[in-house]
């Protein structure tokens, strides 16, 4: 694994315990420049992870708490009269940061919700004509609770396809909450901690990210398994074009996390349901996220898997 890429999640893994493959994935996703969403029970960890993610590697951080009642200016800022000057003066919301916690993001209106799309995919706020470009690096990392839905707005799915991955912190088995409890006693672990990185580090890796090779029968391979989605017959719609390219920058960036300049198998093999899952469109009702799940590791067992010399 690249030392840096190591150095940063031994760092993360001081605050969260057990949960190594999300924080690596997370770290995915910041470096191909995407934004992820954590879809787990209050009390998980997704907080902390965000918050730890941030110190680690030096970055400014805000957090949202998204409610009903909160409005698009509430996210990106908005620009008030200043009568000295008699002027308007733009005041920035909290998404001018690094890294942004839109904590259950599915508790705030669609109108709202669509006040990051803009954020999301152009990395820019417009506002009163005007265009303020989000300092890189800019993630989003969103949360919402799967199982309670009274006073939620789904999200539609033009969002969620902004979303590079949807992932979940999972369950934590006993020896976990030992070591959690037993770490907490007397600790405050995120208080402590300290960055082993900076913005930099990510630019740096970032720039690599289009230089990382595929050989041309895992292009295929790639492209096989996003085709297999759109004619899977339990669902309505497969992954878009957007995914396609998704997959594959997500791909390249786990191959520079991991020291490599080629993408292999394993690397799209692993990142295919946190990827691909959560742009499905059902055929009929609502799918899961373990639903989801089944039916790209289905597609996973079903697409034959080349083998070749990937480093050629």
């Amino acid at each position: 694994m690249e030392q840096k890429v190591a150095d940063i999640l031994e760092n993360v893994k001081k605050v969260i315990i057990g949960k190594d493959e999300v924080i690596e994935l997370v770290i995915t996703c910041m470096v191909a420049g995407g934004h992820v969403l954590l879809e787990d029970l209050p009390g998980s960890g997704k907080t902390m992870l965000a918050k730890s993610l941030a110190r680690s590697i030096d970055a400014s951080f805000s957090r949202i708490q998204m409610t009903p009642d909160l409005l698009p200016s509430d996210i990106t800022g908005l620009s008030i009269y200043d009568r000295k000057n008699e002027d308007f003066v733009f005041h920035p919301g909290p998404v001018f940061t690094n890294l942004l916690l839109a904590d259950e993001i599915n508790r705030a209106t669609p109108r709202t919700q669509a006040a990051l799309l803009e954020c999301m995919e152009e990395k820019q706020v417009t506002m009163d004509g005007t265009t303020r470009v989000l300092e890189e690096p800019f993630m989003v990392l969103a949360t919402q609770n799967p199982v309670e839905t009274a006073g939620t707005y789904p999200l539609p799915e033009a969002q969620l396809d902004r979303f590079l991955m949807k992932l979940s912190m999972g369950k934590t088995d006993r020896e976990q909450e030992r070591a959690i409890l037993e770490r907490y006693r007397d600790q405050t672990p995120l208080e402590d901690l300290s960055p082993v990185a900076d913005i930099q580090t990510i630019l740096e890796l970032r720039s690599r990210v289009r230089t990382v090779t595929i050989h041309p029968e895992l292009l295929r391979y790639l492209q096989d398994l996003c085709i297999a989605t759109r004619t899977a017959k339990d669902l309505e719609a497969g992954v878009s074009i957007r995914g396609s390219l998704a997959f594959l920058r997500a791909a390249q960036a786990h191959a520079v996390i991991m020291g490599r300049t080629y993408i292999t198998p394993e690397d799209l093999k692993l990142l295919a349901v946190p990827v691909l899952a959560h742009r499905f469109i059902p055929a009929g009702g609502y799918l899961t996220g373990k639903e989801e799940a089944d039916i790209m590791n289905r597609i996973l067992t079903e697409v034959p898997v080349p083998t070749e010399d990937w480093a050629s």
